[in-house]
């Protein structure tokens, strides 16, 4: 006999990769496209002007956030298995969006972002990597966006630090729409993270 947990998580994925076909076709003709909107005031923890200037490097990660799918996690069921929104995907894939949001964060903070191609002005340099960006179900009603990334400062060859980063933020949907809300959240509060992370370090070679 099935388990009503067994049953209830497969109805869940089952009306998650459907969300997008639920809607009327007269008024869907293409895949909705969703990023992380328009910029916004400050979250309320960015420091003001951390450091002057600072090269962001594009962010890397798993090959599985190369392209535009969106993926989501019931955790409560089989956490092991990543899936995929049908008819919602990114306007861009995530590793771009997360590196122009953290460039537009620290760049409202007070920062010169500048690009790979002014290494050579001695500024110090940020990677980032991505390890997580989901959107993840503890249950059939409760989910939120998760963001892990972990941060790099470098001057030339140098690593003058490292910090891992982990942010969530609940989602107001259990659909792709409240997903992408989530992680536009978690996304921000991460950059506000890195801002005051920045602030404290010695950026001179050591």
């Amino acid at each position: 006999m099935i388990s009503p947990r067994i049953l209830g998580a497969a109805a869940l994925a089952t009306t998650l990769a459907l969300a997008g076909c639920a809607s009327s076709s007269k008024s869907r003709a293409s895949n909705d496209q969703f990023d992380f909107g328009p910029l916004g005031a400050p979250v309320a923890q960015m420091p003001q002007a951390p450091l002057a200037a600072v090269v962001v490097m594009d962010a890397t990660g798993s090959p599985a956030l190369e392209n535009e799918r969106m993926l989501y996690r019931l955790n409560y069921a089989d956490p092991l298995q990543a899936r995929t929104y049908a008819n919602s995907r990114w306007s861009a894939n995530p590793l771009i969006l997360v590196t122009q949001r953290i460039k537009a964060r620290l760049a409202q903070s007070g920062v010169k972002v500048l690009s790979a191609t002014d290494t050579m002005n001695n500024v110090p340099i940020l990677r980032i990597e991505i390890d997580d960006f989901t959107h993840a179900f503890a249950s059939a009603a409760q989910s939120e966006g998760q963001v892990v990334l972990r941060a790099s400062v470098f001057r030339g060859h140098t690593l003058l630090d490292q910090k891992t980063i982990s942010r969530a933020a609940p989602a107001p949907s259990a659909d792709a729409a409240g997903g992408v809300r989530a992680l536009a959240a978690s996304t921000d509060a991460a950059a506000a993270d890195i801002a005051a992370w920045l602030a404290g370090i010695d950026t001179r070679a050591k």
